[in-house]
This record gives structure tokens, sequence and C-alpha cells, in this order.
């Protein structure tokens, strides 16, 4: 085997789409208790848009490479061998990974892999892996969701919340709420998705709607990738001692002048900020295994849909970025490396 592959560079590190090419660069060598993953699809995320402009920190210890999830074959143990789930050279496999994915091959820890079912395609195992997760983080570990609590998902077509509403609403939420931009993707999300009702941001008082849905009360739990600009309007939304998790800026990050923060005492409200990828692997193995057990059966019998918008081959990466920039996705752009 090569020590050279092809992966997606970035001219002079980050800059425009226009700087995404495809180079020669050293191919990755499996430490001990890694796997060498031969890529077969990899998938999208808006992070991925913020690295390549350089507003997104990459772990220390991460490849500069862009992508962190990914569907393959193992070409390659580590000296430990395929760990404690037993995995062997030959498996088909998609996980998580710090970095690396827009590649040819990525080293990856055996623990962020899963084996890849029969009823699932490669594009479709390459989107499953930071969307359900981050989803799952959001709801479970940061926002202690449980059974009966109301739940709000802004950006209703993102993937992420594509996910998380289908979570909500398998996991017996009381009501399942969300916000778009376009009146396309909040029909998508209530006759596609389940949810109970969703909002045009743009077009209509969301704040107004969902109080008016919950009787007042508000909802228990946001998740929220806009960032200021919703900031005063989720504090308007939850209910109290209810949770906002925040996940992405999109919206901005300097608050309004006017800003009114009084409804983190008055209504006892939590706002927390996460970001999957700084968390290490021990955490990120938790999530994964979750991922094993709670969702896999339900992708393999269709319970859960794993919606994919469009699939480019790698070749035509700098379209990709464009899609996920122009913001009219529903679902997953995927890259495929024959």
């Amino acid at each position: 085997m090569s020590d050279k592959m092809r992966a997606v560079d970035i001219k002079d590190g980050k800059g425009p789409i226009s700087s995404l090419h495809i180079a020669e660069v050293p191919r990755p060598i499996p430490r001990a208790s890694e796997a060498l993953i031969r890529i077969r699809a990899f998938g999208l995320n808006r992070m991925d848009l913020l690295q390549r402009e350089g507003h997104y920190p990459v772990p220390p210890f991460a490849s500069k490479i862009l992508g962190v999830e990914f569907s393959g074959t193992i070409e390659e143990l580590g000296a430990a061998g395929g760990g404690r789930e037993g995995f062997e050279v030959g498996d088909e496999v998609f996980g998580l990974a710090y970095g690396g994915a827009y590649a040819e091959y990525i080293a990856v820890s055996t623990h962020m892999l899963v084996r890849k079912p029969k009823e699932l395609s490669w594009e479709q195992c390459a989107g499953i892996p930071e969307t359900w997760i981050t989803a799952t983080q959001a709801m479970y570990l940061i926002a202690k969701f449980q059974p009966g609590k109301s739940i709000l998902w802004h950006a209703a077509a993102s993937s992420v919340s594509i996910a998380g509403i289908q979570l909500s609403k398998a996991d017996s939420a009381s009501e399942v709420y969300a916000t778009a931009r376009q009146d396309e993707k909040c029909e998508f999300a209530v006759k596609e998705l389940g949810a109970t009702a969703a909002f045009n941001t743009k077009t209509t008082n969301w704040v107004k709607e969902v109080l008016k849905a919950t009787d007042g009360k508000g909802v228990d739990i946001i998740i929220d990738f806009i960032g200021a600009e919703y900031f005063q309007q989720n504090l308007n939304t939850i209910a109290k001692d209810g949770v906002i998790v925040t996940l992405g800026f999109m919206g901005g990050t300097k608050l309004k002048e006017g800003t009114d923060i009084g409804a983190l005492i008055l209504k006892r409200v939590t706002v927390v900020g996460s970001s999957l990828r700084s968390q290490d692997e021990e955490y990120q193995g938790k999530l994964r295994d979750q991922l094993v057990e709670h969702a896999l059966p339900r992708f393999k019998d269709g319970r859960f849909k794993l919606l994919i918008d469009k699939v480019l081959p790698w070749e035509k990466i700098q379209d990709a970025h464009r899609l996920l920039e122009e913001n009219k996705t529903k679902g997953k752009v995927i890259c495929t490396i024959l």
C-alpha cells in the first residue's frame, strides 16, 4: 500500500469555496487502538464550512483535513487489534472522527466505529454519526430529556434537527415543535418527521404561536443553532425550569442592545453551550454506544428516516459546500469516493 493518498485540501490553509481541491498527502498510519478505513462516502456538516474559512478551532490532536463522519471498509488494524467490538480487516463500518474524513483513508479509534447494517447504503451510513450523536447529546446528556417533556428544534430541516425531531417523537415527548425560515421546511417537519407544529420565523411571530400552543407555559427544552439572533425569543418561549441548548451561532454571537435576561432568574432557566467535537473519546464513545443501542435498530427497520438531500462525487466538493452555504437543503449532503 502506498504511503500517499488523495484528500481534499484547502489552498493556503483557509479560504472560500474556490480554495478546495484534491491533493496528494501522506496516508495516516493507525495507532495501537485505531483502524485504517478505506472511505467510501463522507458526510458534510456546517462546521466544515467554518473550518474551511478558518473560524472553527480544530482539536490540537486532530487531522487538519476536513470531515468528521464517514463510511468505508477496514483496511488495517493497529497493534491492539479490533478492540472490544472485535473488528476485523474487511469489515464494513461507519464512524465518527475528530477530522480527516474528506480523504481516501482515515485512521480512527475502533471504539468510534459501528458495523454497517446490510439494510443501509454507504451514503446513508456516512450521514449518521455526527448528526444523530449530536442530537442524542443535546437531548439526553445536556437537556436531560425525559418522556412527557416538550421540546422545540430550531432549523427544522437541518440534519441534526431531522434526527432530533424523530428521537423526540419516538421517545414520547409531549409535544415536538420546530422552526424554519421557509414554509416548505415547516411543512416537511410536520408531515415527514411528525412534529406537532412548525413555525416560519420570517413570516410568523413564532414565540406567540408556541406560547399559544402550550397554553402560555412554553416548552421545556429548546435546541438552538441560531445563537444571538434568537436569544431573547428563546428566553420568552422557554418554560419554567427549562433548558436551552446552544449548538451553533448561525445568527451571530453578539446580543442585541436591550436584551432582557430576567427570565434566567424569573423562570430559573438553564442556558448551555456545547460542541461535540471538543469532547474526549470516552465521552464520544458513550454516545456512540447509545446510538448503537437506541437508534441503530430503528435505522434498520425503517422507523427512523435517514434523509439525504444530495449525493455528489467528491471531485465536486466545491458544489457540495455551495449547497450547504445556500441553506436550502433538507437532510444530508454526502460525497462518495470511487
